[in-house]
Formats: structure tokens, sequence, C-alpha cells
């Protein structure tokens, strides 16, 4: 089975198709899979095709994915329970009389749901269901109070459990709890210099975040009252984080016992309906077909590139590069980039991490590491305009008189500082991945 085309020729076709049927909107899934079969039947063999067939069954008996539609279940019931609304009212109490205190709260909320769910839709969602119209009605500047959620929310594709950090593990073939754990460090980086920014900015710029006239300091008994919504969402991160770091449970039991968790929360709430279950069952099920069929598409599509050669032109054109490997390295970061402005984070994993492992490899980075890098560098493309996914999950929740230009205007600075975060893990991989290393001892 030879392919009647050069491997560079290969390598230009595979790429300039799958962007080509991209832009014409089809869903990736079908791209990915349809542009492997056409190629493999015109430009390889038509018996080939077993290998596409085979690929399939790969990805139908893959334990490691087991987690993914627990940990999907575990955020569409957390979503349901009332434990958000509970958390934010705390913040309002505890942060309501600091200057930018709602929008600090806002990222604090975020880091909380980026632990119990790991979902950015869901938490850009309810942020900006619940936080934006208390800010605009204590008259934030509405690109602080848009750019805060959009750039807070995104904390999930980081921070444990992260359903994209458990499709990286799997897909670059390294540990998925070791993965999990290296988002937690940078997770906190960028929470911190978000807070940083707000208190800043509101202390530069009083106007961007005024003080409400109407609103006392609550008493510290009704304070330490709110405390008590803390418990669960504690409870379930410590069960989950805790259970994979020590060693007690692998990520797909941790996701388990994060499924009981949830249930107990909505129990407690008086949410665990039969309403609830049902339409979390649902959600679940239409986001792990999704996700698998990406990953069947993807790993179809990556096993003819690597087949025809293509992976090995790409390779051998790197090794013939005469530039220092951070500079090999930024390209990819770039290309990451742009990407998340037109891709899901899944299908920018399944794609691009069977093509960039080997070059990590061979440039002698660590792909624990990396992987850290891809995930910052897909929320940077996340809230990227004009197609981040982060802006349209904002659009959902915007009022009528706001408009996506301030959206737009709202997310460059957390962009920058997005880009902060980036320079900051890859200046200090040790930092990155201490969590990953303390689990060896």
């Amino acid at each position: 089975m030879t392919p009647a085309l050069s491997s560079t020729a290969i390598l230009v076709l595979m790429f300039g198709g799958l962007t080509l049927f991209m832009l014409t909107g089809l869903p990736i899934a079908f791209v990915l899979g349809g542009l492997s079969l056409v190629i493999t039947v015109t430009l390889w063999n038509p018996q080939a095709v077993v290998i596409l067939v085979l690929q399939i069954f790969d990805t139908m008996k893959s334990e490691a994915l087991l987690g993914i539609p627990l940990y999907i279940l575990m955020a569409a019931l957390l979503s349901r329970s009332g434990v958000i609304e509970k958390l934010y009212r705390a913040m309002e109490l505890w942060f309501g009389r600091l200057r930018g205190g709602l929008a600090i709260g806002t990222v604090v909320i975020c880091v909380i749901m980026a632990a119990m769910t790991g979902v950015v839709g869901a938490a850009v969602t309810a942020m900006g269901l619940l936080a934006l119209p208390e800010m605009l009605r204590r008259r934030y500047s509405p690109e602080l109070a848009t750019g805060t959620i959009c750039a807070a929310g995104t904390l999930g594709i980081l921070i444990p459990p992260s359903v994209l950090t458990i499709v990286y593990a799997v897909t670059a073939q390294v540990s998925i709890g070791k993965m999990l754990m290296a988002g937690i460090v940078p997770g906190i980086i960028l929470a911190t210099l978000y807070i940083l920014y707000i208190i800043v900015i509101s202390w530069l710029r009083p106007e961007v975040a005024p003080l409400a006239d109407d609103t006392g300091d609550a008493p510290l008994a009704e304070k330490l009252k709110a405390l008590r919504s803390l418990i669960l969402p504690t409870f379930i991160i410590v069960m989950i984080l805790g259970s994979i770091f020590f060693g007690i449970a692998t990520p797909t039991e941790a996701a388990a016992v994060g499924v009981l968790g949830a249930v107990i929360a909505a129990a407690m709430e008086k949410r665990l309906t039969r309403d609830a279950l049902v339409s979390s069952a649902v959600d679940t099920a239409k986001a792990t077909a999704m996700i698998l069929w990406i990953t069947i598409g993807a790993k179809a599509y990556v096993a003819i590139f690597t087949g025809l050669g293509g992976a090995d032109t790409l390779l051998g054109l790197i090794k013939s590069l005469d530039v220092a490997p951070i500079v090999i390295l930024l390209v990819m970061m770039a290309i990451l980039i742009f990407l998340g402005t037109v891709l899901d984070e899944i299908g920018i994993i399944l794609l691009t991490v069977p093509v960039f492992i080997p070059v990590v490899k061979f440039l002698g980075f660590d792909e624990i590491w990396f992987g850290v890098l891809y995930a910052i560098t897909i929320q940077m493309g996340y809230i990227s305009p004009p197609f981040g996914y982060t802006l349209f999950y904002m659009k959902g929740t915007l009022p009528p008189h706001l408009s996506m230009g301030v959206v737009y205007r709202g997310i460059v600075p957390f962009f920058l500082l997005q880009a902060v975060g980036l320079a900051i893990a890859m200046a200090f991989p040790g930092l990155m991945t201490i969590l990953p290393t303390l689990m060896d001892r």
C-alpha cells in the first residue's frame, strides 16, 4: 500500500483539506472522519479502510475515557443542585463592600466551580446569569464584568477535574493523575493574576468598580453562616483531588466518587428530582457522544496522516530547522492559540497532540509540562475574538443594551494576563510539575 503522492504533498493536502472543510462550518467529527476515508480510498488503498475501523474499536474499549461521562454527569448535577447560587451569595456577603469585590468573588467562585466540574460552558453561563446582572446593577464597567467572567470561566480547562486534561493525557499517553495535578498550580497563578488586576484597576480607576451606596456591611454572624455553602464544594473537591493525589483512587474511580458527591449535594438542597436526573443524563449523553465522535474522527485522521508519512515529513522538517527549540515551541503555541478561536478544545487536542508530541520529545521537553502550556494556550484561544467559544457563551447571557463589542474590549487585558501566565509557565517548568513530582514520592 504505497501512496501515489509524496509525503510532502500528503502533508499539504491533508492540512489544506482540513482547513478548507472547517471553514465551511461542517461538524469537525464528520470533517475528520470523512476526509480520512476519502484520502484513504483515493490516495492510499481501499483495503486500508480497516485502519479506520480499528481506530473506532480502540476508542470504544478505552477505559481511560470512561471518566469523561462521569465528570460531565457530575457537572450537570451540580449545576442543577443550587450549590452555585449559594456560593455566589456567600462571596457577595464577604466581598460586596470591597472595591471590585464582586469581580474578585466571581473569580473565586469560578475557581471552585472549575475544581468541582471542569466544564467551561457551565461556569461562564452560570456567572453570566448570576454575577453579570449584579455587577451591572452596582454600576461596574461592563468591560470589566464581562472580561472577568470570560477569563475566570476558562479556568476549568486547567484546574482539575478537567475533561480536556483527561483527553490530552490519553492522547499523549501520559499519566492522567499526574496531568490532572499539573493543572492546579498554573490555574491558581492565573486566578491570582486576575484578582491582582481587578484590585489594581479598581484602585486606579474607581469608576470601573464603584462601591454601592445602598449596600451595608453584613453582620459577621450572617457572613459566617453563609460560609456553610463552602462545605459541600470543599468536600467534593477534597474527595476527587485528594483521592487522585494520594493514589487512593484512579481518576476514573475519583470521577465516580464525584458523581456520588454531586448526588448528595443535590439531595441536601432538595433538588434531586426525577427531572433533574433525566435532564442531567441527557446532557451527559449529548456531550459524551460529541466528544467520542470527535475522538473517533481525529484518531482516524491521525492514523492515516501517520500511515501516509505526513508525521515523519513534519518531524524531518523540524529537525532540519536551524533554530532554537524555544522558537519551535513558540510557533506551536501560536498555532494552538489560533486553533482555539475556531475549534473546540477536544478537537484541538485530538488533532494536534499526536503531531506535536513527537516534536516535543525530540526537543527534550516534558510532556506533562507541555500539557500545561497546551491548556493555557487553548484558554487564550477561547477568549480571542472574533470566534472564541467563551465569547459566544457570554453572548447568550448579555442584556439587550450590551453589544459584543463590550465583550471584545473586556477580554483584552485578561488575554494579556493569560499571555503573562503562559510566559511564567514556560520560564518555570519545575513549578508547573511540582505536584506530579510529589505524587511519585
